[in-house]
């Protein structure tokens, strides 16, 4: 018997048929998705589920996925919906107040479902004219917030991390061609405070800068410790920029940005403000002052996938000259240059150092436009005022002892006699039975406990609990 011939891949297999119809097994896997999609949706509150399994355990439940051969969709999303979900600790949980959580709204969780169904591929205004022009009224709404000028502008990239990376880059380009050739080989330097986020301390790494930090016994920089801590310093020639923070991760501190940004411009220095998480306090009437100065930002981040209830991952990045980032980060390529073709158009690729890029900042449109502006600052004022609430119970308790008055959603307090496994154990037994997923963390190295309110829906009488445990 002659073997059968081998014939080329229609792509059937993945694709299915061809246009305009769909086969029975897709039909079956888009019903079977969107129900599992709806039902996701409609948790009130979201559960909060255990998150770290035993990875033999996972093993054992996944093997044969992926495979050589096919499994039927509901195959798959059975193992999905009853062993890898749940070893995932829900940010989105009301529950969830560690790290810095999560709760995106209905509205932007359904619109990031289209942009994914619709494969946009946001990185150039030839390709997703319509998508970049929605995410720039966003970020126009959010310079506008910080008193930005008007031909302020940017784009939104996976976090902060990449932010203040794109960002930091620019500003060392910049202070090497203010130095001009005679600088030719300098190691440059950015003043930071010991409390800015790890992700600067990595970028300064990645792009072969030092640090130069500035200490204060609050942990909150200052213009007048910046100041100085340069006059102190054997070489501030070789700072090319300083970074200031708005709502520091750990504690929430809101450096002082107006004096910072005097000293910046005293010196010459970019001026580059992360407000990662704490930015979108902006939007907060009773704590907008605490922002005065951050209008002189050179560039400014915040994440939407943090207190503007955006799904993850979001980042919008801006500057206040685009154009000088735009020479910095625009990749010149020959099959490029069909989108550099119209000089006005706005390439997002542009201004950071991604290409591919998804248009993320959509479902932040989509959910701004639903809900409107006034939501959001009620749902940013309703964590700021639970952390004050919270605040006043930890004084309220003989046992507890707050360590200092929170400015945005972060409250820091100690257990009096608690060493670190009494924190551990507290914190382990919470995420055991549901109540909770706060884990320890750390001040002057001690160890503490923290919590981090982002959440709208966390309650009060949850956090009576939480402090209940302690006793």
């Amino acid at each position: 018997m002659r073997a059968p011939a081998i014939l080329p891949s229609t792509g059937r297999e993945l694709y299915g048929a061809p246009m305009h119809t769909v086969d029975a097994t897709t039909e079956a896997m888009i019903r079977s998705v969107l129900a599992y999609a709806e039902n996701r949706l409609r948790l009130n509150p979201v559960p909060l589920d255990k998150g770290s399994r035993d990875p033999a355990e996972l093993d054992a439940a996944l093997k044969g996925l992926p495979g050589a051969r096919p499994h039927t969709p509901d195959q798959v999303l059975g193992v999905w919906a009853s062993v890898m979900a749940p070893a995932v600790i829900s940010a989105d949980s009301p529950r969830f107040l560690g790290f810095i959580p999560a709760a995106p709204t209905k509205a932007s969780l359904l619109f990031d479902m289209l942009i994914s169904c619709a494969s946009i591929q946001g990185i150039s205004w030839l390709e997703a004219a319509g998508a970049i022009h929605a995410e720039n009224l966003v970020l126009r709404l959010i310079a506008e917030r910080a008193g930005l000028p008007d031909t302020a502008g940017g784009c939104f990239v996976s976090g902060g991390s990449a932010g203040n990376l794109s960002a930091l880059v620019v500003a060392r380009e910049v202070a090497k061609r203010k130095a001009g050739p005679a600088a030719a080989g300098r190691r440059w330097r950015v003043a930071v405070s010991e409390d800015a986020h790890s992700s600067i301390t990595n970028t300064l790494r990645i792009c072969e800068m030092d640090a130069l930090i500035v200490r204060s016994a609050d942990h909150r920089l200052t213009g007048a410790g910046l100041r100085a801590a340069i006059e102190a310093d054997g070489d501030p020639r070789s700072l090319a920029a300083v970074v200031a923070t708005s709502g520091t991760t750990n504690a929430g501190i809101i450096d002082d940005l107006a004096g910072v940004a005097e000293v910046a411009r005293e010196h010459g220095l970019w001026f580059h403000v992360d407000g990662a998480y704490g930015g979108a306090g902006l939007f907060a009437p009773s704590v907008r002052s605490s922002y005065d100065g951050i209008e002189h930002a050179d560039s400014f981040i915040v994440d939407p996938h943090k207190w503007l209830f955006a799904p993850f991952d979001s980042a919008a990045l801006l500057y206040r000259n685009p154009s000088v980032a735009r020479s910095v980060h625009k990749q010149d390529a020959s099959y490029l240059d069909v989108i550099h073709d119209a000089p006005g158009e706005w390439n997002p690729t542009d201004y950071a150092y991604h290409l591919t890029r998804r248009a993320r900042g959509l479902p932040l449109w989509f959910s701004l436009s639903v809900y409107g502006t006034d939501a959001y600052s009620e749902a940013i004022e309703t964590a700021i005022e639970l952390a004050r609430q919270t605040a006043a119970e930890i004084r309220r308790r003989d046992n507890l002892e707050l360590i200092r008055e929170p400015e945005l959603g972060v409250v820091l307090f100690r257990r009096r006699g608690w060493g670190p496994a009494q924190y551990s154990q507290w914190a382990d037994q919470l995420l055991d039975d549901q109540v909770a997923f706060i884990p320890p963390s750390a001040w002057e190295g001690e160890t503490v406990a923290r919590f981090a309110f982002l959440h709208p829906h966390t309650s009060m009488d949850l956090v009576c609990l939480i402090l209940d445990r302690m006793d």
